[in-house]
């Protein structure tokens, strides 16, 4: 072990120790996120922070690093491996283990190793394989996306091979993020994040494809079907999403099995609610949303005090909406928008309810915002008795939304087999066609629907 470690078996760094003595942070992979934690760990005081990215953008990753306090900047994955006293790869999951094949045999003696990646069964395998031996292993897993200030945002830790002095070091590097420390193992990880993330943005995934497919920003139709609450956090949410990088969610959804099963589902809900829909079967329709309401917020539900206690205000959503006002000079509000079907939310809901998931299990411990406003819609519709009853009278006898609908389901249907068939190509170019509808309206969601995110995490 380095002089520097041995340090901190006795007590845990801080920013405020001697330079000399700050542990050296290395960082492999300098995508969105390895930039904030650069960025956020330079200004908290870290002054031996090492950092790289793929050889043909060193001199660019140079050029941007200069200035930032305490970050050096290397050529590839070797020069920082062989140096840092904690060091962590911020790779896709689909490239971890050929990235920690590759620089695994430089990691120092004794030092600390972690992951970002998102989902954690390929990581332990790559870690287990090329790191070695005498090397510790203490992942991480900042669950909110480089545009989200971390600031008591959930942060998962996971001791897979350390003493307890390895992960206070980690811990106590990343206490300048300000996030919420949450201890889990790799399996456990990734259980919480199939039932946190990876239906919640294949939904989101879902809902833009279907508005690209009938070529009309939502919230601009004619007819101003996707106003007022609700329809906020759809729409926000969605084009967030695309204007996002798409490797974040395809390791997420094709890499971990669990997800891969609950984006079948998920598809088998809105084929099946959609059928009962097109053959009037309104009674039916009816008796399946009421048992999974049960299922999922009602008296049987696992958790039945938290999932009575609504989550989101409407008044506040309803003020981050996008686009023009109408020609009155007014925004068009939810009691003028026409009843909708929502079956994106009884798809959501009945998924959880067919895969006995409990979505407000992990909601304390790592729900991230995304998720935290998912259930919040989907509590607005169900715990509303007139309104969910107006939301199945209007799927079988009204219209309006079908045209939407049959795309949703679509959408649906094909994001399932995408994710089944395990193709990351597929994955890039379903994705890339539908944020190419959406880019010129990316800078305003990400604008609006980040002042959305804030406004009712401060609720």
């Amino acid at each position: 072990m380095n002089a520097t470690l041995a340090l901190y078996t006795m007590r845990a760094p801080s920013p405020n120790d001697p330079v000399e003595q700050h542990p050296v942070i290395g960082l492999i992979g300098m995508g969105e996120m390895g930039r904030m934690y650069a960025h956020r760990l330079s200004a908290a005081g870290w002054r031996r922070i090492h950092v790289c990215d793929l050889p043909q953008n060193a001199e660019k990753l140079s050029r941007d690093m200069q200035g930032v306090p305490g970050v050096t900047a290397h050529v590839d994955g070797h020069g920082v491996a062989r140096i840092a006293d904690v060091l962590l790869y911020n790779v896709e999951a689909e490239h971890i283990a050929r990235v920690v094949a590759q620089f695994g045999p430089s990691t120092r003696v004794g030092a600390i190793v972690g992951g970002q990646t998102s989902v954690k069964a390929p990581e332990r395998d790559a870690f287990e394989k090329y790191l070695p031996e005498d090397t510790h292993i203490v992942s991480v897993h900042s669950l909110h996306g480089p545009t989200v200030n971390p600031e008591g945002q959930p942060l998962v830790i996971i001791t897979h091979r350390a003493p307890d002095w390895a992960t206070n070091v980690v811990e106590a590097i990343l206490t300048p993020l300000r996030s919420r420390h949450i201890r889990l193992t790799y399996d456990e990880h990734d259980l919480v994040t199939a039932n946190t993330q990876a239906v919640t943005h294949a939904a989101f995934l879902s809902m833009g494809t279907a508005w690209s497919s009938q070529g009309e920003y939502p919230w601009e139709g004619g007819a101003g079907l996707f106003v007022g609450g609700i329809e906020t956090v759809k729409v926000n949410i969605a084009i967030r999403i695309y204007s996002n990088k798409w490797h974040v969610y395809a390791g997420l959804a094709i890499l971990n099995p669990i997800a891969r099963s609950q984006i079948a589902q998920f598809a088998r809900s809105s084929t099946e609610l959609f059928q009962l829909m097109i053959s009037g079967a309104e009674d039916a329709l009816r008796e399946r949303v009421h048992r999974a309401r049960h299922a999922v917020f009602g008296p049987g539900s696992a958790t039945p005090d938290v999932a009575a206690v609504p989550l989101l205000q409407e008044d506040v959503l309803d003020q981050f909406q996008l686009g023009n006002a109408n020609s009155n000079g007014r925004r068009t509000s939810l009691k003028m928008a026409p009843e909708n079907s929502h079956l994106s939310l009884l798809a959501m809901v009945d998924c959880w309810a067919a895969l006995n998931i409990n979505p407000f299990a992990h909601l304390a411990v790592a729900a991230t915002p995304i998720f935290r406003l998912w259930i919040g819609i989907a509590q607005t519709l169900f715990l509303n008795e007139p309104r969910l009853e107006r939301a199945i009278v209007a799927a079988v006898r009204d219209v309006t939304y079908r045209a939407n609908d049959l795309e949703f389901v679509v959408a649906a249907r094909g994001w399932a087999q995408c994710v089944a068939h395990g193709s990351f190509e597929l994955y890039e170019r379903r994705f890339a066609e539908t944020a190419q509808f959406f880019e010129p309206r990316f800078e305003e969601a990400t604008r609006v629907g980040g002042s959305m995110i804030r406004a009712v995490m401060e609720k």
